[in-house]
């Protein structure tokens, strides 16, 4: 750990208005595929849904207005192991508040928990106790936004979870709390291992069975498990085929996704259209839609949606790793034994095949639309919370802010 705060400089959103007129350039000259009679969202996003929406992000979305927004927000870049990364870092008013880092997922960025700074920094304004009070850092993790990737390698999930606990010492805090989502639910999982005796306690929400590994055997899981058990094997089967080729050929799909913005936007929107709340017809019915707009501009100007299929391709790597380690510690067997069967989560698996120290407190909060089967993922009932929710989905500091807060605050409040 390096406590350098000189390395640390202030950052600023800058996007030029040469790119923003190439951004709409782009949108207008695009060569758009009709809809086949009789399809619809079962084949992929369609154009009678994604050209209007591309439209508006063309002519009414207002990039100006949503970067003045973010940079209210003091943000910083320093570099780890010549890795530029960014964060914003809003330090709370409340004396002996934590410090609480908070680590996004794909198809996301830091965008995601800016309607979380407020009730956690200043948790009496926002329904809660000044004791809930925490410092927040919400960095950009590399290959994503304006932590651009710098070389191969950084999507290594404990080379990042190394880097993010370079920059929690950094800005002078020796111990603090993590929250995860999607991939940041697998670095927050590793940061014990990089960072031993550090991590205060740990929160993650959704967290999936091992999404390349094999069917789920819904029938010998228990029957409250069984529904979700069967969503996660459709999803394995029919929803899955945007990781296979993200693990796989990460540079051929970056053309398109680096060429064409309205590549970029279907490719993201779907996921907002069939990960958050199943009671949300429609992304813009879970999420707000110049929000969900200005993470896609955000991996449009920033060249994100290439880098992050790398950092996506090294990080399947890892976990593949990992599952396979989990599995052959619970059979019993030697890693070099180890076959296709392990289906655990990163954080699981390093439990299960590493001698890692011990673990910290650690809960998870599950929304409608997760596929978190928990005698899958957390076989040996690691985590001490396991709270499910009726509604939200997989953004749910997009979807319900509120809940995610909630669940947060009651879980750390019992772990300073």
């Amino acid at each position: 750990m390096t406590n350098d705060t000189r390395s640390i400089r202030p950052f600023r959103i800058e996007v030029s208005d040469e790119a923003i007129a190439d951004l709409h350039q782009r949108i207008t000259l695009t060569r758009w595929p009709r809809d086949l009679g009789g399809t619809g969202w079962d084949r992929g996003i369609p154009t009678s849904y994604l050209r209007p929406l591309a439209e508006y992000w063309r002519d009414r979305f207002d990039w100006r207005k949503q970067e003045a927004h973010l940079n209210e927000l003091p943000h910083y870049v320093t570099e780890v192991d010549a890795q530029q990364i960014h964060f914003v870092h809003v330090r709370s008013e409340v004396p002996g508040a934590r410090p609480l880092l908070l680590l996004h997922g794909w198809p996301s960025s830091f965008v995601e928990f800016v309607d979380l700074i407020g009730p956690l920094t200043d948790p009496v304004a926002h329904g809660g106790k000044a004791e809930d009070a925490v410092h927040v850092v919400i960095p950009s993790l590399p290959g994503y936004g304006f932590s651009p990737l710098a070389d191969a390698g950084w999507g290594d999930l404990l080379r990042v979870a190394g880097a993010m606990a370079e920059v929690m010492g950094r800005l002078g805090y020796e111990r603090f709390l993590a929250h995860g989502t999607d991939v940041g639910s697998g670095i927050v999982g590793m940061l014990p291992m990089v960072a031993p005796g550090r991590i205060i306690a740990t929160h993650v929400n959704g967290p999936s069975p091992f999404p390349l590994g094999p069917a789920l055997p819904v029938d010998a899981l228990p029957e409250g498990e069984q529904a979700r058990a069967a969503r996660f094997n459709t999803f394995r089967d029919d929803g899955a085929g945007y990781l296979h080729i993200q693990a796989t050929r990460p540079q051929t799909v970056a053309y398109g996704l680096n060429d064409s913005p309205v590549a970029q936007l279907a490719w993201i929107v779907e996921k907002f259209r069939e990960w958050t709340d199943p009671a949300a017809a429609l992304p813009e019915d879970a999420v707000d839609i110049d929000r969900l707009l200005t993470t896609v501009s955000i991996f449009w100007f920033t060249q994100s949606g290439w880098s992050s299929a790398h950092a996506l391709y090294e990080g399947m790597q890892v976990y593949r790793q990992f599952a396979a380690m989990a599995d052959a510690a619970a059979s019993g067997e030697g890693a070099e034994h180890a076959g296709d069967d392990g289906y655990a989560e990163a954080d699981t698996a390093a439990s299960g095949g590493w001698e890692a120290p011990p673990a910290p407190p650690a809960a998870a909060s599950i929304f409608a639309a997760d596929l978190s089967v928990r005698s899958v993922v957390d076989p040996a009932s690691a985590f001490e919370s396991w709270t499910e929710h009726d509604s939200g989905g997989h953004f749910p500091a997009l979807e319900v802010p509120e809940i995610l807060v909630a669940d947060m605050r009651r879980f750390f409040d019992g772990h300073r």
